[in-house]
């Protein structure tokens, strides 16, 4: 697993059971849980609490992209991720994804074992990221968002959300594929809470099973997002796991997504053991 090498066993996804990515936010703004793990022993803490309930990949961010977010330099970006980044891989067996945009950062986790960046940008922010995550060979998650975080939520209009969400994700696979990436290295993301309404976050979500045609694991990301809270009326991210889990069992009942980005794993894998054994498809244990 070390210098960033996908093998199957960086690929959790592909193994026959639900993916349950354990968020890591070493930010002081992201809209869940900003400033909570900023420090390597509290954010190598959690990553131990993520791991022994069950997660079975780390997605580590150090830039927040909550909606009005700005952009943080690359310099600070890894000044927050890497004394974490090297802490995880030093003591956590599982695979690591870094959450970011920018291609000198997805460089330097690469070189502590990374090996998948999750870009919210599809790799379009960054000019170089996609020749960069091509030349070292990591896999890549392509998320569906328009504009940057400070804009995205001015431009929620769309004729066919699904279908639109879905061509722009078909063609940033065909770009990955262009530039010699394998199709099994590439991941799509919906972008659930990225330039949607309420109301399309949920359209979406019904009709998650457009994105299959597209051949690719599914990453859907709920976990304590915005349009759980109003819909629930529950202001508070950390109050809002219980709508969270709902959202991401709605999608595994269907066949929607391969893998789950969630705060709250214990919770999520407890939730996908059960529903699996009433359904008759637990084949063991799944921790």
């Amino acid at each position: 697993m070390t210098g960033g090498t996908a093998d199957l066993q960086g690929r959790p996804w592909l193994q026959g059971r639900p993916c349950i990515m354990g968020i890591l936010n070493v930010t002081p703004d992201s809209f869940s849980d900003g400033g909570t793990h900023v420090d390597v022993p509290g954010a190598l803490a959690h990553a131990r609490r993520l791991w022994q309930e069950g997660a079975d990949i780390l997605d580590i961010g150090a830039e927040s992209t909550r909606p009005g977010a700005a952009a943080v330099p690359v310099a600070e970006e890894l000044r927050r991720l890497l004394p974490v980044l090297e802490a995880v891989r030093s003591e956590i067996p599982l695979p690591v994804s870094v959450d970011t945009r920018k291609a000198p950062v997805m460089r330097a986790a690469h070189a502590l074992g990374a090996v998948l960046v999750n870009d919210v940008s599809a790799l379009c922010y960054d000019p170089e990221a996609l020749p960069t995550v091509a030349s070292l060979g990591m896999d890549v998650c392509l998320m569906h968002m328009r504009g940057e975080p400070q804009t995205m939520q001015s431009q929620t209009g769309y004729r066919d959300l699904a279908g639109e969400v879905r061509d722009f994700l078909a063609g940033r696979v065909a770009a990955c594929r262009a530039a010699g990436l394998p199709r099994d290295a590439i991941v799509v993301d919906p972008g659930i809470g990225f330039a949607k309404t309420d109301g399309g976050n949920l359209e979406l979500l019904r009709h998650l099973d457009r994105l299959r045609d597209l051949g690719q694991p599914v990453l859907l990301g709920v976990s304590r997002k915005g349009f759980i809270g109003r819909v629930t009326g529950t202001p508070e991210p950390a109050r809002r796991d219980g709508g969270s889990v709902a959202a991401m069992l709605w999608a595994h009942a269907r066949g929607m997504a391969d893998i789950y980005r969630v705060h709250d794993v214990g919770a999520a894998r407890q939730a996908l053991r059960i529903w699996d054994a009433l359904a008759g498809t637990e084949t063991g244990n799944m921790g």
